[in-house]
């Protein structure tokens, strides 16, 4: 599979990556699990299913997958259905190296427009997003929490 040159190690996933994605989609997510009494929903999915259903990258390392990114075309825009990233790689711009290779692959797919959702108790999140100029459009109830939908446009 083809690497990408913006960021080492970027690949797209395949059928034998689904266990080690699943492992760090659980990982990268454990800390919200006491913080909104659940697991969050990206613990909860078949990821064999999400890596042949979408485009579906991830980031290698020494042979270790750091960080996962899911990508759905959707008729009108591109969207960002997952980002996780490795705890002991978070806080090392790896995260806003992904969003920024989203945002590549918006207008290489020829969309106007990159959206996102996240959980309103993940408030790091959601400023990390607005500071790379995501805004929120919506918010819906979830489980307990609210959902926060956010959209960016790209040109």
């Amino acid at each position: 599979m083809k690497e990408s040159h913006s960021i080492p190690g970027l690949r797209r996933a395949g059928a034998e990556d689904a266990g080690p994605v699943t492992s760090l989609v659980r990982t990268a997510y454990g800390k919200y699990v006491a913080r909104i009494g659940r697991e969050p929903k990206p613990m909860t999915v078949d990821y064999s299913h999400r890596i042949a259903a979408h485009q579906f990258w991830l980031v290698e390392e020494k042979g270790a997958i750091i960080a996962v990114l899911e990508l759905i075309p959707e008729p009108d825009h591109l969207l960002v259905e997952n980002i996780a990233v490795d705890p002991s790689r978070q806080s090392s711009g790896l995260g806003r190296m992904l969003m920024a290779f989203a945002e590549e692959e918006t207008r290489r797919q020829a969309y106007r427009e990159l959206r996102l959702y996240t959980n309103d108790h993940f408030t790091e999140n959601i400023a990390l997003y607005e500071r790379i100029g995501f805004r929120e459009t919506h918010r819906e109830p979830y489980k307990g929490s609210q959902t926060v939908y956010m959209s960016k446009p790209v040109r």
